[in-house]
């Protein structure tokens, strides 16, 4: 999985339509192999970049949880304590 791809599920406030289309071009970019297509693939490309975003927003919001809805400041300090004490500050 592309370490780029965060979690969307479960943060208050919800994520954005930004972020899941961020997390589906990130996906796509993965799966296809390329950063940037071609003239001749960018239709498709961009087609497969609004068909992830749209059945992930699906997926998202029909998840449910008994989990308390996680804070994005919280998660990202840890996260950025995990890279510190990964890689050194």
């Amino acid at each position: 999985m592309c370490r780029n791809i965060k979690t969307l599920h479960n943060f208050e406030p919800p994520a954005t339509e930004d972020e899941v289309r961020a997390a589906a071009l990130q996906y796509v970019r993965k799966i296809s192999g390329c950063t940037r297509p071609s003239a001749a693939n960018a239709e498709v490309f961009d087609l497969a970049v609004e068909e992830v975003s749209a059945a992930t927003l699906k997926l998202v919001g029909s998840l449910t949880t008994n989990a308390p809805p996680k804070n994005r400041e919280e998660e990202a300090a840890k996260a950025k304590a995990r890279a510190e004490a990964r890689f050194g500050a």
